[in-house]
């Protein structure tokens, strides 16, 4: 029989919390982190993929370990984006929504910092930053660690880089007995040599469901087309989907960008996202894109991090990823909260020796996606054609002489003949879209 959060230590007023929530049954990282958590005895390393609740492992415990009558920061958690900052904040204060004594607050980079300092002269327990941010912060003694207990470092695997430069300047503010909680889908070894120099010696490992690093609800999937193929096969498989959410990563901002136009043109519902935007233009692409209101998401690794959105059905990997462990961290969008998805990598002919790597590193199986054949892929770019036309707003501001005589022209022809002449015309004339460039091939990093 499953446990229950309650069979955990986790205290009543928090149970309501979760009852309103819906939260019910722990995941397996839960049942294992929480007690050992709420103990508050060693340091502790927890290895579970994207999806599986990592959130409430650690944020239910230090919740109920903060003593609120003390007006300082208690616990900080660190994060490598906005926007997981922003979604483990929101989780945070869904599950202290019985406890508003306790006070949570977010820095992160991209936004006025001058804000985030008048939050944070008010009385703050837990705090959620990004690394860059909370050194700002520090610098100009806008805060202070010396009582902060617990240090958390979510997603740790990707914000190696920033915490190698960092974290140093950061424990350096903590006191020395305070414990260090690292959650993590992968455990490269950088990972590894971040537990040596910053976790004590009896610290405590467990992992959740990682017989493969990926979810296995997710449907592993390549197609090997040309470069010229590329987009024309993707704006297929995307009108294949028609209706259904799914989010498209490419590996640079100008090629999100790129991708994120020819998608408009063709009058997809589409955003892109990646880290030179605004954080005003990411909110509300954000959004849009959990609303419902558009469909597609076009983005870089990091953008996408924090991305917890229901029912997102595929995700495709324009690009291949640079890491093994990206990879796991794309295809995690899907397939989220026990339902099912699709991650379907489009690779160049040149990379196809690269899929037994990926499926020896991360104990998964691809299967081959069915290449369209190439009446189907006209056919599809006469219907983008028809649509664009269709979603084409009329120019009213062409002379009126000349529409009557164009009327004139058209005026003894019924719709389907109308559309029959287009449509004729149109296959006539057709042209080659633009097509991408192939680009330089990458060694993979490991």
């Amino acid at each position: 029989m499953s446990k229950r959060f309650s069979d955990l230590g986790i205290s009543a007023t928090l149970l309501q919390s979760l009852n309103d929530l819906n939260i019910v049954t722990p995941t397996a990282i839960q049942e294992q982190a929480i007690p050992l958590l709420l103990a508050n005895e060693n340091d502790l390393v927890g290895l579970a993929k994207t999806g599986t609740g990592k959130t409430a492992a650690f944020g239910l415990p230090i919740l109920q370990l903060i003593d609120s009558s003390k007006p300082v920061i208690q616990a900080v958690i660190l994060v490598p984006t906005r926007e997981l900052g922003h979604q483990v904040f929101k989780n945070l204060e869904a599950f202290a929504q019985k406890t508003p004594e306790i006070s949570i607050a977010a820095t992160c980079g991209g936004i006025p910092i001058k804000p985030q300092i008048e939050r944070l002269s008010q009385p703050t327990h837990i705090l959620v930053a990004t690394p860059g941010r909370l050194i700002d912060l520090l610098q100009r003694k806008a805060l202070s660690l010396k009582e902060t207990q617990f240090l958390v470092l979510d997603e740790a695997d990707e914000m190696v880089s920033v915490l190698k430069e960092s974290l140093d300047e950061i424990v350096a503010e903590l006191p020395k007995k305070h414990r260090t909680y690292l959650f993590s889908a992968t455990m490269p070894g950088t990972i590894k040599q971040l537990i040596q120099n910053y976790l004590h010696k009896n610290v405590v490992q467990i992992s959740a469901e990682t017989e493969t690093l990926t979810n296995p609800g997710i449907d592993h999937q390549y197609i090997v087309v040309d470069p010229i193929e590329k987009l024309e096969f993707l704006m297929h498989f995307l009108n294949s989907r028609e209706g259904e959410r799914g989010i498209i990563f490419c590996k640079t901002k100008a090629a999100v960008n790129k991708l994120a136009k020819n998608l408009a043109i063709n009058r997809f519902s589409s955003g892109a996202l990646h880290g030179s935007l605004t954080q005003g233009i990411r909110d509300r692409i954000m959004e849009q894109f959990r609303e419902g209101h558009i469909k597609i998401l076009v983005a870089t690794d990091l953008a996408a991090r924090g991305i917890d959105v229901k029912d997102i059905a595929y995700v495709v990997h324009y690009h291949l990823p640079d890491t093994y462990e990206n990879y796991v961290h794309r295809s995690g969008r899907t397939a989220r909260a026990g339902a099912r998805g699709l991650a379907l990598t489009v690779i160049q002919p040149e990379e196809e020796i690269e899929i037994a790597d990926f499926e020896q590193e991360l104990g998964i199986q691809f299967k081959v996606f069915a290449k369209p054949s190439t009446s189907s892929i006209e056919d599809n770019n006469t219907l983008l054609w028809a649509k664009q036309i269709f979603k084409t707003k009329p120019n009213h501001e062409l002379d009126a002489e000349l529409k009557t005589k164009i009327k004139t022209v058209f005026h003894h022809l019924t719709k389907d003949e109308l559309i029959e002449k287009i449509l004729a015309h149109h296959l006539l004339n057709n042209k080659n879209q633009p097509t991408e460039k192939p680009e330089k091939k990458q060694k993979r990093k490991n």
